[in-house]
């Protein structure tokens, strides 16, 4: 019985989908955190970590947490937020 072999090739480069990559313009207290000009959503995001990093925002003992302030307060409308929550909330300020 021949077992057939599968040849070890690089698997094709995965396209981002174009919803992400579509420019989105933030809302006043977004463009506070990440600028006022048109980002992809996914530059928003990571322009939001940064801001987080830069300000130590990640909760100290539970690294999940996001722990707003002033700024990052008026776009979660919360304290703290998840990680995963976050990007639900951000969302909702992008046209």
């Amino acid at each position: 019985m021949a077992t057939a072999k599968k040849t070890a090739g690089a698997a094709p480069a995965r396209k981002p989908n174009a919803a992400f990559m579509k420019a989105m313009t933030p809302s006043a207290a977004l463009a506070a955190i990440v600028g006022a000009d048109p980002l992809p959503r996914t530059e928003v995001t990571k322009k939001v970590w940064e801001y987080i990093k830069k300000h130590g925002l990640q909760d100290k003992a539970k690294k999940t947490l996001i722990n707003a302030d002033a700024n990052l307060h008026k776009v979660f409308d919360k304290a703290q937020v998840t990680m995963f929550e976050m990007t639900k909330l951000i969302n909702n300020h992008l046209k």
